[in-house]
């Protein structure tokens, strides 16, 4: 199928191109772009009439718990360890797969009307996440989430192997190796699984650092005098997603391999936790990709990635004190292509480029551009 989108206001996210382009067409021929240019006219199935809209990448949420939309504001006044201590862990425990599958599709859903189309999950029940992300449509990045105290832990890596052998072949699926977090995994267990995520040649997803107790923890377990040391001496040759690494100094930033570290900021989640902000702009000068999380819609609240856009930039400026921090087209990369290269598809998502998915979801907000209610075309997507 062709579809040529007309007259649209084009935000790429490409170096290629101008950040903002005014009367752009698409060509889109079989979900891939072709051709992006002023003035194409060519045989189509579909024309879209884009005058007074945007087209941008769809969102790319690189951490989060999809089920967790049961678990909706389920937290206020809580730490984090104890209120998953305390509430989360207990409840997840009398969780059915239906429960998990539901879940998962009200989240989808929320996704799909709030602009993001590719999210990198963690949980566990993961067949009934697929399912529902097939089901709704949505690209996804998932895991089967292992903590390593115990033989269960090795009982879940083989749990992970089956769901990856089942699913092989789903073109928007993808995995990755979800470890828990270093305070939930010993040594010898994390050893264990640093080797099978070589073997099976994926990336490791991994809470880190997420606050001050966790920290401690680590050193604790670890017996080392920074968290960010177990990085370094136990997770060479793999690339790492880590979620929220707030509770680390600038020194220990320095000390994170660039080539290799990615990071997934939640800075929704982190502050509803009370577990402070993390240091992105010393991470961005330091070559760190960041990208940006929701977490679980217990902590996060939502899965709306603009909401969270908004808080990551607001939130860097007040810390740094400096109105041009993190800037608005900025933000927009960690939402997007930022996004695309941690999960390790950039070659396919995060921006609007010829050879790059170009399917689209068709959303709308409330927000005036030049006194234009203008709606938003989001390619790259479902």
């Amino acid at each position: 199928m062709r579809i040529l989108i007309k007259n649209c206001t084009l935000i790429s996210m490409s170096k290629t191109r101008e950040k903002l382009e005014e009367q752009i067409d698409i060509l889109i021929e079989d979900e891939n772009i072709i051709k992006i240019e002023k003035n194409i006219n060519e045989n189509v199935d579909k024309v879209i009439d884009a005058t007074n809209k945007i087209v941008m990448p769809g969102l790319i949420n690189t951490h989060a718990h999809l089920p967790m939309s049961v678990f909706r504001e389920t937290v206020d006044g809580y730490k984090t360890q104890d209120w998953l201590e305390e509430k989360i862990w207990p409840k997840e425990d009398k969780m059915e797969n239906e429960d998990i599958y539901n879940g998962t599709i009200a989240s989808c859903l929320e996704m799909i009307k709030t602009g993001t189309t590719t999210i990198n999950d963690m949980y566990f029940g993961s067949e009934e996440i697929v399912e529902a992300a097939k089901k709704a449509k949505v690209r996804l990045q998932t895991t089967r989430t292992i903590m390593g105290t115990t033989e269960e832990g090795l009982i879940r890596i083989k749990e992970l192997e089956d769901i990856i052998e089942k699913y092989k072949n789903e073109s928007k699926i993808s995995f990755n190796f979800g470890i828990h977090g270093l305070y939930t995994t010993n040594i010898e267990y994390l050893r264990k699984f640093i080797q099978k995520a070589k073997e099976l040649k994926l990336p490791i997803h991994m809470h880190f650092c997420e606050n001050a107790k966790e920290r401690k923890d680590i050193q604790e377990m670890y017996n080392v005098e920074s968290p960010v040391d177990v990085i370094k001496q136990e997770f060479n040759g793999t690339q790492k997603i880590l979620a929220h690494v707030v509770s680390i100094n600038e020194n220990e930033i320095e000390e994170l391999d660039p080539k290799t570290t990615y990071i997934s900021h939640c800075p929704i989640s982190n502050l509803k936790l009370g577990c402070g902000v993390a240091k992105i702009k010393k991470m961005k000068e330091h070559g760190i990709v960041v990208s940006l999380g929701t977490d679980g819609q217990g902590s996060g609240s939502n899965l709306d990635m603009f909401e969270t856009m908004k808080f990551a930039a607001l939130l860097q400026k007040g810390i740094n004190e400096n109105p041009k921090d993190m800037q608005a087209y900025e933000v927009l990369e960690m939402a997007t292509i930022n996004g695309a290269k941690t999960l390790n598809l950039e070659k396919e998502i995060g921006s609007i480029e010829v050879r790059k998915k170009g399917r689209f979801n068709n959303f709308k907000f409330g927000y005036n551009f030049n006194n234009t209610n203008k709606q938003h075309f989001c390619t790259n997507c479902v």
